[in-house]
C-alpha cells in the first residue's frame, strides 16, 4: 500500500497533493525503525511489533512489493484526511486510521492486492496501521479503539 492522496483543510478549498511515485520492483529501501505498538479492545490488549513509515519517502514506498509483513504504521507528524491505495501491493491488508489521541477513526478490512482504488480515512488522521488482511477482525478491533505507540498521546 502506499499514499495516494493527502488533503489538508484550510480558511479556503481543500487542496489535495496527489502522489504519483513508482517504484522499482527491484529498487533497494532503507531498513525502518521497528517499535512496539498495543491496540486495546474490548476482547483484550494485543502487541504487535511495527516497522514506522515516518518520513515522506518510506511513506511512499509503504509495503509496495512485499510478500509479507508484521505491521507497518505510517506517521503523518500532523492529523489530516489521507487516502491510500493498493497499487503493486501484494498482500490483503487491514487499514486502521488512528486519529490523533490514538483512537481509531475507521477500518479498512481486507483491501485487496493490486487494486488503485482509493481508500479513505473517513476523518482526520495522524496514523495508519498496516496489518494482514483479517487481522483486525481477529482480534475486534473497532472504530472508538485505543491505540498505543509513542506517536500518540498516553
Amino acid at each position: 500500500m502506499t499514499v495516494v492522496s493527502s488533503q489538508r483543510r484550510a480558511a479556503g478549498p481543500i487542496l489535495a497533493l496527489t502522489i504519483a511515485v513508482a517504484f522499482s520492483a527491484g529498487a533497494h529501501a532503507q531498513p525502518l525503525k521497528v517499535e512496539p505498538l498495543d491496540i486495546a479492545t474490548d476482547k483484550g490488549v494485543y502487541h504487535f511489533k511495527v516497522e514506522v513509515a515516518d518520513t515522506h519517502a518510506t511513506r511512499e514506498r509503504g509495503l509496495m512489493y512485499r510478500k509479507s509483513l508484521a505491521g507497518m504504521l505510517f506517521d503523518f507528524k500532523t492529523a489530516q484526511f489521507v487516502s491510500f491505495w493498493m497499487k503493486d501491493t501484494l498482500i490483503p491488508l487491514d487499514m486502521v486510521f488512528i486519529g490523533a489521541d490514538g483512537r481509531i477513526v475507521s477500518i479498512a478490512r481486507n483491501a485487496q492486492p493490486m487494486d488503485e482504488t482509493p481508500i479513505p480515512s473517513g476523518g482526520d488522521v495522524k496514523g495508519v496501521l498496516e496489518l494482514r488482511g483479517g487481522r483486525a477482525g481477529e482480534i475486534d478491533a473497532e472504530p472508538g479503539d485505543k491505540v498505543r505507540e509513542r506517536i500518540f498521546p498516553k
